[in-house]
């Protein structure tokens, strides 16, 4: 009787320990899929922040390439603003030039020339170069025409004037010309000959 007691006592203890054992090897299983779980979330965000230095490495080496071109533009947008006052110079230029009478009107030419040869300075520094269009064939990319004069065989579709300058800055327009071209007149079509109109017979007379 007393055998029988302890064995059963012995199996209970053992079958205590094998529920021990079970959920120990549960939790232990629990807490490596859990481990698992979080090395993958942290595999995932290691990528992700990969991704993201990548990234803004690109936009850094984008940023630094358009840096240039962005200056280039601004000084475009600067260049674009004085413009009409080289205008206004130039007019006042023509103007004392073929109005011209005495020293005084001499003396302005002079100042003005001199202003003329600082605005070249700045422009050629800043890479803005004048169109030269009269003498050439109208260029519709890079001119405005405004007005049309009568031409012949040899300069029709020239450039006969420049009314206002364009340029160039760099390899682009910056600011196209206004001119006027030559055109020749067109031919009048010749005018369709007349066939006379046949004259009707006349009837044979009967002797």
């Amino acid at each position: 009787m007393k055998n029988h007691k302890a064995e059963e006592k012995k199996a209970k203890k053992a079958e205590e320990l094998d529920c021990v054992c079970g959920a120990e090897a549960q939790a232990m299983e629990a807490a490596g899929s859990e481990l698992e779980k979080q090395k993958k979330q942290s595999e995932d965000y290691y990528n992700q922040l990969l991704r993201l230095q990548a990234d803004f490495e690109n936009y850094r080496k984008r940023v630094e390439k358009e840096k240039p071109e962005l200056i280039k533009y601004g000084k475009a947008d600067i260049l674009m603003r004085l413009l009409p006052l080289y205008d206004l110079l130039l007019a006042a230029h023509n103007h004392v030039n073929n109005a011209k009478d005495g020293g005084g009107s001499d003396d302005v030419l002079k100042g003005l020339e001199m202003i003329f040869k600082e605005f070249s300075k700045v422009f050629e520094a800043e890479g803005l170069r004048p169109m030269e269009p009269v003498g050439k064939p109208y260029d519709p990319m890079a001119s405005e025409i405004l007005g049309v004069v009568e031409g012949t065989d040899e300069n029709d579709g020239l450039v006969t004037e420049e009314l206002q300058k364009g340029f160039y800055y760099g390899e682009k327009i910056l600011r196209p010309a206004r001119v006027k071209i030559s055109k020749k007149k067109a031919k009048p079509a010749p005018e369709p000959e007349t066939k006379p109109e046949a004259k009707p017979e006349e009837p044979l007379e009967e002797n």
